[in-house]
């Protein structure tokens, strides 16, 4: 097992996704440093002899919103990386011949999967440690607004959280799907997560001002809650946004519907809903398992 994890590593570096990866991180970094850095002299040309609340306040509002726009893009970025290094990570092998020499060998094939699901975890959790450390850096140095470190521990959890997911749904579906089909299943499910959120900013932004605009809240709750049921990476993002900003700590003073608008964290989860995200990670990893001793090649 220990062997499939280290070629597993050794072909993602190889790999082309892995070169675009690195080269629009690179990107990333430079327009978000200037975007910080802009944003950081802007909050420092209004300070005074003595800072204010309502200083302190604005500065947070400014840091949050970066922290919001660079996890974005690190959403995106780690979501798209653990979908396209493991969409071929059955059908893809089975299809070129390589698995066929391999499961003849002394190997279960559990054994096999694991270690593949290892390798692809593994890579992309390093790029999500670099990708975290490296945002909150970057807003740290332009804004001077240091996050509470204490949720610095579980915010990170969080936000590899989806990379966990998403490997292990891809990985489930190459065994039926071929790799172009399963990218293309497995993006737009990931996208799904997105519209979860964006109907829960909707129904706090109460846009609907009609005589039916109860009901209309009401379905789209519905709407919304199953989609975080079905796929729930992004809203294992607001949950992260939520203990990283600990705006709850702050009581009456900052409202971050009103103060941040569309850069809000809108309904996170609650504790049972990761009881609930455990399970369904572990129902799905095991019917990977499941699924690789039953499938013929």
């Amino acid at each position: 097992m220990i062997a499939v994890w280290m070629l597993t590593w050794k072909e993602l570096l190889r790999k082309k996704v892995t070169l675009m990866t690195l080269l629009l991180t690179v990107l990333f970094w430079i327009a978000f440093y200037f975007i910080a850095k802009s944003a950081g002299a802007t909050a420092a040309q209004s300070e005074s002899g003595i800072i204010s609340l309502n200083d302190l306040v604005e500065r947070f509002r400014g840091s949050a919103i970066l922290l919001w726009i660079g996890f974005f893009f690190g959403a995106f970025a780690t979501g798209f990386l653990s979908i396209f290094s493991s969409v071929a990570a059955v059908a893809g092998e089975a299809e070129h011949g390589v698995l066929q020499s391999v499961l003849a060998r002394p190997i279960p094939r559990t054994h096999w999967y694991l270690g593949r699901w290892l390798g692809f975890v593994t890579f992309c959790l390093a790029y999500a440690l670099l990708l975290f450390v490296s945002i909150l850096i970057i807003v740290i140095y332009a804004t001077g607004v240091h996050p509470d470190w204490s949720g610095l521990v579980p915010a990170f959890m969080l936000f590899i959280s989806p990379v966990l997911i998403m490997v292990t749904l891809t990985m489930l579906a190459s065994c039926w799907l071929a790799p172009l089909g399963n990218g293309v299943a497995m993006v737009m499910l990931f996208g799904m997560g997105w519209l979860g959120t964006m109907l829960d900013k909707v129904i706090a932004a109460r846009m609907f001002t009609t005589d039916d605009a109860s009901t209309t809240s009401d379905t789209l709750e519905i709407v919304s809650g199953l989609i975080r049921l079905i796929i729930p990476t992004d809203a294992l993002q607001q949950r992260m946004l939520s203990e990283l900003f600990r705006v709850d700590e702050l009581g009456e003073t900052f409202s971050s519907r009103d103060s941040l608008g569309y850069f809000s964290v809108v309904n996170p989860p609650s504790d049972a809903f990761l009881y609930y995200t455990a399970v369904y990670f572990l129902i799905f990893l095991a019917a990977g398992l499941f699924a690789i001793r039953r499938k013929d090649f």
